[in-house]
């Protein structure tokens, strides 16, 4: 039979011999406590506390404030301002985005601008089933002449004044002196005119304001749609007092004139009047002094 070291069990021996811990007195060497002890059970306590001790430590720092002391780790605060940036950022964009294809549908209406659509007319020839021998597709000379004429019309139309609607009335949207007029030549379709910052700025028939906002170039604008085709636009105000889809008036105030965007030039009102897509003078219905 073999024998066990006897290192191993000398080892073993000095875990379990029993020690006592006293507490005394120094003065009168009275014991107030006492604990039996082994050098196993002061190990087995020893790690438990350790641990213990670490993973109280872990839970403190990554649960409460405490970690925003240690360095690398960012603040609570600072986190929660970051998101909330990033959803307004996101937000943002989307608006932008928004009032940028609207202001350029706006723009496009104004000017009677009309996008192509783009489609390849072979493939649709040759999803119809016909004699290609019994039929002449060539036009005739009735149908060129025809086409020259709508050709002409549609490209010397696009400036032409519009008629006065009988049953719109307009007034003038400010009272002032006319700096400079309707000229086709220039492209500048509206009329200036010069009155003190902060002028009340008034609707010139009843409708609905279809555009309100700043733009870089002309500064506040409002653009009111009326009855009969007819559209008023104001521009350069120093403040808007109506939004998109309010209802206002003839003669009701929508804006405060001003000196407003990179085109002006002082403190004046820039007033368009359209009709169906076309600019018109807006002095042909307007009596503005």
């Amino acid at each position: 039979m073999a024998k066990k070291p006897k290192n191993k069990g000398k080892f073993r021996q000095k875990l379990i011999n029993k020690y006592r811990l006293v507490v005394l007195n120094e003065d009168t060497f009275e014991e107030k406590l006492s604990f039996k002890l082994t050098r196993l059970n002061v190990f087995i306590f020893g790690s438990l506390f350790s641990i213990l001790l670490i993973v109280g430590t872990i839970f403190l720092i990554a649960f409460t404030q405490l970690r925003e002391y240690i360095p690398g780790y960012s603040s609570t605060q600072l986190k929660r301002n970051a998101t909330q940036l990033i959803y307004k950022a996101d937000s943002l964009q989307q608006v932008l985005e928004v009032n940028n294809l609207y202001i350029q549908k706006v723009r496009d209406l104004l000017t009677g601008e009309i996008s192509e659509v783009q489609f390849d007319k072979d493939s649709v020839l040759q999803s119809i089933q016909y004699d290609k021998d019994s039929i002449n597709l060539n036009p005739s000379e009735a149908d060129l002449e025809f086409r020259l004429d709508v050709e002409r019309a549609d490209r010397y139309s696009i400036f032409n004044e519009a008629t006065k609607s009988a049953d719109v009335v307009f007034f003038a949207p400010v009272v002032g002196t006319l700096t400079d007029g309707y000229n086709l030549k220039t492209k500048h379709f509206a009329v200036d005119i010069a009155v003190e910052m902060g002028t009340p700025v008034k609707s010139v028939a009843d409708g609905t304001v279809i555009f309100a906002a700043w733009t870089s170039e002309t500064g506040h604008v409002v653009i009111v749609k009326h009855s009969g085709g007819f559209m008023s636009v104001y521009k350069h105000n120093t403040a808007i007092h109506k939004e998109q889809g309010d209802l206002v008036k003839s003669g009701e105030v929508i804006a405060s004139a001003g000196n407003t965007g990179e085109f002006s030039t002082g403190p004046h009102l820039h007033f368009e009047l359209w009709n169906e897509g076309y600019p018109v003078n807006p002095v042909n219905y307007i009596d503005f002094e």
